[in-house]
């Protein structure tokens, strides 16, 4: 009689796996996180390696009590030791490549069709941790945040050729997170040609409205595109409106609501040369009568439009009313992220506060507030107490009417909170 007792030996599939790439055992309680799907894995949750991979090879991923997780790239440089990209027996090359830019793009053209300019790839929302791809019409910017994607970029590049044909593909690799992985800043054309005027000034067409995008210098890839429906939305309430756009870089938010019948915009920016090209690009598209812009530091601007010049009101008494011609029907709220880290949350919070405050006495009663809040580390609760707070402050009552969150071209995995950053309200607001 067979001793069955005796060990199952390993599948020969198994041994093989066990022999090409070297295996990243997790501590008693780290797996769980992993198996849910989310991509990341810390040195503090690594037990042991089999044999030291070298920095950017692929390593697989097994629990403590030796149950396959999954395949990713490993990094010693790197806080995150381990990005995993699949939990099959994938050796992450070409192939592997191939079929989920295929997916990623699918995902585009099912949920934003029509769209010419959109984000193509969205690191770990596409479950490619690690590589941004915008495309600008026919132009893709590429960056790669991780040793792992860099040193595939040429695969990378040759699947993108084949699959979305662009005149040219660009590096634009100047994020400061490269130094964390141990990548040096490059910015190349890695396919194609772009003439130099080009790069500063490429023509895009975002919801039918004609843009221009600084690739070589320009913010992210040259370019924010994850507002790109939430613009046309706000838009809706902009008919027959006076219409301020607080932090409108190169006027999305503005130039939408111009186009849809505002009676005048005002578009407010710190930077000079987003403004510039804010009243180029309303020109371009015969939005220059009904729209104004202006560089200048947003919280001073409208703290000097809040300025009545009269005595400050008794305390508990509500403030005094702002002159009606200095008063906006809407007011789109889209800062910059106020934190890059959970320690500067609270000053964040005192910076939203403070515009929010300023923006509801700017707002005529009834008029439509529409605000964004780009940083995950301030989740949507926090967000919106916040601005309750300030409408208290301000006594306005606030009629919440609609929800925001990124465009698809920037999709959300559940078990990744960090996908998830953008989010935004509008609301009707009343007075007391």
């Amino acid at each position: 009689m067979a001793d069955v007792r005796r060990p199952r030996p390993r599948a020969p599939f198994e041994a093989e796996t066990e022999d090409a790439f070297p295996t990243a055992y997790l501590r008693p309680g780290e797996a769980d996180r992993v198996v849910a799907g989310h991509p990341w894995i810390y040195e503090g949750s690594l037990l042991r390696l089999t044999r030291e991979p070298s920095d950017g090879d692929v390593v697989q991923v097994k629990d403590h009590r030796r149950r396959f997780l999954g395949v990713g790239f490993f990094n010693s440089k790197s806080k995150i030791r381990v990005r995993v990209l699949s939990s099959e027996r994938d050796d992450l090359e070409a192939p592997f490549l191939d079929r989920r830019l295929r997916d990623a793009i699918a995902h585009r053209q099912r949920f934003l069709p029509g769209a010419t300019s959109f984000r193509v790839v969205n690191a770990e929302g596409d479950r490619l941790s690690g590589l941004i791809v915008d495309k600008y019409e026919d132009v893709l910017v590429l960056q790669t945040s991780s040793l792992g994607m860099d040193r595939r970029k040429p695969v990378i590049v040759e699947i993108l050729r084949k699959l979305l044909k662009p005149r040219a593909i660009v590096e634009r690799n100047d994020a400061g997170s490269r130094k964390f992985e141990g990548l040096p800043e490059s910015n190349s054309v890695l396919f194609g040609s772009l003439e130099e005027a080009e790069m500063k000034s490429l023509p895009v067409v975002l919801n039918g409205l004609r843009f221009e995008v600084d690739i070589l210098s320009g913010h992210k890839t040259g370019l924010y595109l994850d507002q790109q429906v939430n613009q046309a939305l706000v838009a809706g309430f902009a008919r027959g409106a006076r219409v301020l756009d607080a932090f409108s870089f190169i006027g999305g938010f503005a130039l939408h609501a111009a186009r849809a019948g505002a009676n005048s915009v005002v578009g407010v920016d710190q930077s000079e040369t987003a403004v510039a090209a804010a009243r180029r690009i309303a020109a371009a598209n015969g939005l220059a009568a009904n729209t104004q812009f202006e560089a200048a530091n947003v919280f001073d601007w409208m703290r000097a439009r809040c300025t009545t010049g009269g005595a400050a009101p008794a305390p508990g008494a509500p403030p005094p009313a702002i002159p009606a011609d200095k008063q906006f029907d809407v007011v789109v709220l889209d800062p910059p992220s106020f934190t890059r880290n959970r320690a500067s949350v609270p000053d964040a919070l005192r910076g939203y506060k403070e515009i929010h405050l300023r923006a509801m006495r700017l707002l005529r009663p009834g008029g439509i507030l529409a605000t964004f809040c780009c940083s995950h580390h301030v989740d949507a609760q926090t967000f919106a107490a916040v601005i309750n707070e300030s409408a208290y402050d301000a006594r306005r009552a606030l009629r919440r009417i609609a929800l925001y969150s990124q465009s698809p071209d920037h999709p959300i995995l559940s078990a990744v909170p960090e996908t998830e950053y953008l989010k935004g309200f509008a609301y009707e607001v009343l007075g007391v």
